[in-house]
């Protein structure tokens, strides 16, 4: 059977509904994504290994190669989306839509379509000059937990020497990038009718104590770590979203407020959770055991690869960018734990991501698709396909 075409695929992962969320009902399977990719990849050659997730729920990677032994170029990517607010979608999510010269789906961009023009790539390139291994990793649970990455990193036959993960970058290469966590800060005091406050505790107060605490040590990450490489260079604290009580002549007997942190490389998850119970700390003693500080999920470690290595060498060439450093979080320091060489670099705008409307310009399609067909070459094929990859480059 042969593969589909580029936009046929595209059409099909779209199509294909795959929504990961902290919120169990908005939930899907991505098994529907990860059957597709299985069957163009062994269309291609390819032999694939389908993993259901630890804890199962439907959740599968799929690891799919072509070549014999290890090394060669890992080509990764996360095969669930984020959830979708319909009132705000002009287009149906779910249909590819094409208007405007441009891809209108969800997935287009973050990041199901990355598969598309890593198969139609493969499918050009002649498989008997293939010198090194080819794997195409697609993962479960990126938007959320990052639980694909989490188990697949533990693999005990995958040793790639390289790895790109395909978030949309607009195919600039990445080499670093923020951690990400999300903490919920829950407040328990007591209730009581609000006549009489000192029969009661009110959590909406003490949580005014702990943001206090909270944004000075905002202002003290602000100062302390910076790493000139990102446009914002110091690790943000945001705080996202609070409720508390229930009616005005009550007091308040639970608050919870919700914030996100993004650590730097150099400060580790452990570490600036210890700053956050080290804020709440003389609250607790004020309040015994009021204060509780819970991860929503995993915290993500930040990512830290080198400008020198071989593999941002070749991407920087290739696509003729230079490598960068983002705010946002991916699973690179998962992938990382492999010892491969890992950069993140895609098709598509970061932009468009998590936003009403996901689209890929199509502009864009055919430098993307010519800049991934070269690092694959350059990667993986003989030395001659390597050299016209590198006389490709623009």
């Amino acid at each position: 059977m042969p593969l589909p075409s580029f936009i046929s695929m595209y059409q099909q992962l779209i199509a294909a509904p795959s929504i990961s969320a902290i919120e169990d009902s908005l939930c899907m399977s991505n098994k529907n994504v990860i059957e597709l990719l299985a069957r163009w990849c062994e269309t291609l050659g390819f032999t694939c290994e389908i993993i259901e997730l630890e804890g199962g729920k439907g959740r599968f990677n799929l690891l799919a190669k072509r070549g014999k032994g290890d090394g060669g170029l890992m080509l990764a990517g996360h095969t669930d989306t984020v959830p979708f607010d319909d009132s705000r979608w002009n287009h149906n999510p779910f249909k590819l839509t094409e208007l405007d010269n441009k891809l209108y789906g969800l997935g287009s961009i973050d990041m199901k379509g990355f598969f598309a023009f890593v198969l139609q790539a493969i499918s050009e390139l002649d498989e008997k000059q293939q010198t090194q291994p080819i794997l195409i990793l697609a993962t479960a649970d990126e938007e959320t937990t990052m639980a694909g990455a989490q188990q697949i990193c533990k693999h005990p036959n995958l040793k790639p020497a390289r790895c790109i993960i395909g978030e949309p970058t607009d195919m600039t290469p990445v080499f670093m990038h923020k951690g990400h966590m999300s903490t919920a800060i829950r407040v328990v005091g007591r209730s009581g009718h609000s006549s009489d406050p000192e029969r009661g505790l009110n959590a909406i107060e003490v949580m005014h104590k702990v943001i206090t605490k909270l944004m000075f040590l905002k202002e003290q990450l602000k100062h302390k770590y910076s790493i000139n490489h990102f446009e914002i260079p110091y690790p943000t604290l945001n705080l996202g979203n609070i409720h508390g009580g229930d009616n005005a002549n009550r007091i308040c007997g639970c608050c919870e407020m919700h914030i996100d942190m993004r650590p730097l490389p150099g400060l580790s998850v452990q570490e600036l959770q210890a700053l956050v119970l080290d804020a709440t700390k003389e609250i607790n003693q004020q309040y015994p055991n009021a204060v509780s500080v819970i991860d929503l999920h995993e915290p993500i470690p930040a990512f830290s690869g080198s400008t020198d290595s071989a593999l941002v060498k070749m991407a920087e060439k290739i696509a003729g960018q230079k490598a960068v450093a983002v705010n946002y979080c991916t699973e690179a320091p998962f992938i990382q734990q492999l010892g491969c060489e890992t950069i993140v670099m895609g098709p598509g705008s970061i932009n468009q991501a998590h936003q009403p409307d996901e689209f890929l310009a199509m502009e864009k399609i055919k430098p993307s698709q010519q800049i991934i067909t070269n690092i694959i070459k350059a990667n993986c094929f003989s030395k001659k396909q390597l050299l016209t990859a590198y006389n490709n480059t623009k």
